[in-house]
């Protein structure tokens, strides 16, 4: 029973950010901070990111979550604002596949492959997809870290995009990699990964 206790509190740490300051050092998350595109650049590189691939959200993106009607889209806010997230576009822009922190279990580590949700592409469903984000509107949030960043999301079957932070250095590794070799069983389906560092929107949720 004190392990389900302590394993509720900590997934409660994610769905209610007030609590997560009790419990960060315990689950391995530091406090978010304003990183530059160099800091982004640097972590990236030893999260083992793409470059040319490689983004940061705006910090617009806090305010077009936390602006939607809570009456409505109570469930959505939540689920949209979360640090650690990957969402699976198909070819028409739809999100079809959505895995947040929350939803995944496990600790000390989140288990991101849990109940073998990620052994088959496409993953089976974890967290619920809805339709407050497609494929062009996230697209107007994301921002090059370089020059040289593909922006391409033409022309592939999927298009995937892996939220991670340097303030969650572990999950956001496990994730990267669990999404990799997800990425990894698609065969001659064409899928193309985008990394989109969190950071500055975290902060920002933090300290609002």
């Amino acid at each position: 029973m004190k392990k389900l206790l302590i394993l509720t509190l900590l997934i409660l740490a994610f769905h209610l950010t007030s609590c997560m300051s009790i419990l960060q050092s315990i689950y391995g998350i530091k406090d978010p901070k304003i990183i530059s595109d160099t800091e982004i650049i640097k972590s990236s590189k030893k999260f083992k990111v793409d470059q040319n691939t490689s983004y940061k959200l705006d910090t617009s993106y806090y305010s077009f979550i936390i602006n939607l009607d809570t009456n409505l889209f109570k469930v959505q806010r939540k689920n949209h604002i979360q640090p650690l997230q990957a969402l699976y576009f198909n070819s028409q822009g739809e999100l079809v596949k959505f895995y947040i922190n929350c939803y995944a279990g496990g600790f000390p580590n989140l288990d991101w492959n849990r109940d073998g949700n990620l052994e088959t592409f496409l993953p089976k469903d974890q967290a619920p997809v809805d339709t407050i984000l497609n494929l062009q509107k996230l697209v107007n949030f994301l921002r090059p870290v370089k020059t040289s960043t593909n922006q391409d999301f033409e022309n592939q079957d999927y298009n995937v995009f892996v939220f991670w932070s340097k303030c969650t250095k572990r999950h956001s590794k496990r994730l990267i990699r669990s999404i990799k070799e997800n990425i990894s069983l698609a065969k001659s389906t064409k899928v193309k990964i985008y990394y989109v560092n969190y950071d500055n929107v975290f902060y920002r949720l933090e300290n609002m």
